[in-house]
């Protein structure tokens, strides 16, 4: 049995070869249970407190990452879902925040283990006490209400006298069925914590320059905490800087949240930490420099302050920049202590780098378009040239094959050539060197295959005529 109303069994050491935890030895005893209690007519004197602990324990326990245990814990549940004993009803909260804040209300869900819904029932909230106060109770047998949509019992306002914090509500269960009370666990008393949220004022917030010697204020400006103003003083080691401000919760009662620290941070990165001590209302630190010179490292300059107040029932809790003092502290000493070295942040040392921006050399200086063009004029004038020359002196189609084969390539040959040529014209006007050699070897390839066939076949005919 455990203070939290879970109840399992575990295994006693006999066997060092084989150890069963407290899950499997919990889900053996539950399977034999139930399995002799479907045999016998009798019924089995259990409390409902140790049933639902049994169920409390194997809910508690999550989810196993072993799949034996997993299955273990299924298993259970189901036994626990359907037995002859007792089915055991587990009363949850789908929230344990409360917040006064949105005003909102408690409500309660009473199911069976493998979530089917539960009988008629009558929820009572017994007592509901701080955690830090437990003899007084704030409420005291409050009969929640049932809202049948969602399937909920509900308590449409808390008392005005509910303040932030921490708190125990102890919740009752009883079968409205007289006859079914037998067939259902419900247990005594269910015990749950919540947590009671809402707005912490914050309130006189000051930042001071104190002398010294006789303590008195120097410099004094207000903070606005709730803002996003900042202030900014200045300072020397023979001065003291003191931050005060007061914080009360919605019913004005003092406030003392779990977190209250005062960072400074120097421009070369170093911070400094200070837990910020309270009295009552009133939240007050008093920097001496004279004292923490050391502590400082002697390093003059700016200080950002950073404050921080947080707490789990605090919905307005900060972490911001007040401002930032600049600080003049005496030249260190020779064997002064020096900061210790920063940690290199890994986001720039293994983050993107800059772009690089690539600065090419100035194109050379290119003659005049009609130059080129003229240029291009001289050189193609051959081309003509060659072409009116063979028109003058007569082509000679005499030797071309006559026959289907040798003529189809023959036409091929001179196609090929036709592609070699605009294979060159391409080249000079987009094609790369690479593009243009690839495929003229396979052009080479295929006029000599071609052109091959196309020779055969002439000196062929022409060898026939000489023999004829």
């Amino acid at each position: 049995m455990v203070n939290d109303g879970t109840f399992y069994f575990d295994e006693k050491l006999v066997n060092m070869r084989e150890q069963q935890g407290p899950l499997a030895t919990t889900s053996s005893v539950v399977r034999g249970l139930t399995a002799f209690s479907s045999v016998i007519t009798e019924s089995l004197n259990l409390t409902g407190d140790k049933i639902l602990g049994i169920a409390k324990f194997f809910l508690g326990i999550g989810i196993p990452g072993d799949t034996k245990n997993f299955f273990d814990q299924v298993d259970s549940l189901a036994c626990l879902e359907n037995n002859r004993v007792s089915i055991p009803l587990i009363l949850s909260l789908p929230s344990t925040v409360i917040s006064l804040t949105k005003k909102d209300s408690l409500k309660v869900k009473v199911n069976t283990v493998l979530g089917s819904h539960a009988p008629p029932l009558t929820v009572t909230l017994v007592r509901a006490f701080s955690s830090s106060a437990r003899d007084n109770s704030i409420i005291e047998n409050q009969e929640l209400k049932f809202d049948p949509q969602d399937a909920v019992y509900f308590l449409d306002d808390l008392p005005a006298s509910f303040d932030v914090g921490e708190y125990i509500f102890v919740f009752k269960m009883l079968v409205q069925d007289s006859e079914q009370q037998t067939v259902y666990a419900t247990g005594t008393l269910t015990q749950v914590p919540i947590y009671v949220t809402g707005l912490i004022k914050i309130e006189n917030a000051k930042i001071a320059v104190l002398d010294s010697d006789l303590g008195s204020v120097e410099t004094q400006k207000k903070l606005d905490l709730a803002g996003e103003s900042t202030v900014s003083v200045s300072a020397n080691h023979l001065q003291k800087l003191r931050l005060s401000f007061q914080m009360s919760t919605p019913l004005g009662n003092a406030f003392k949240p779990h977190q209250a620290f005062l960072r400074l941070r120097h421009e070369t990165k170093v911070e400094h930490t200070f837990v910020v001590g309270s009295s009552g209302k009133k939240f007050e630190i008093t920097l001496d420099f004279l004292g923490l010179v050391e502590k400082f490292f002697y390093l003059s300059g700016r200080y950002d302050i950073q404050l921080t107040v947080g707490d789990a029932v605090m919905e307005n809790s900060l972490l911001r920049d007040i401002g930032y003092v600049e600080l003049d502290l005496p030249e260190p000493p020779e064997n002064a202590s020096r900061p210790p070295p920063q940690p290199v942040d890994p986001y720039t040392r293994y983050g993107p780098k800059a772009e690089i921006t690539h600065i090419f050399r100035a194109p050379e200086k290119r003659p005049p378009q009609e130059l080129s063009l003229a240029f291009l004029v001289l050189t193609i004038l051959p081309l003509f040239g060659f072409i009116i020359g063979l028109l003058r002196l007569g082509v000679n189609l005499k030797n071309f094959p006559t026959s289907a084969v040798p003529a189809t390539f023959a036409v091929i040959f001179h196609l090929g050539i036709a592609a070699v040529l605009l294979l060159y014209v391409l080249f000079w006007l987009k094609l790369d060197l690479f593009t243009t050699l690839k495929t003229l070897c396979f052009l080479g390839v295929f006029l000599m295959v071609v052109g091959h066939r196309t020779l055969s076949h002439l000196a062929s005919a022409s060898a026939k005529l000489k023999s004829a």
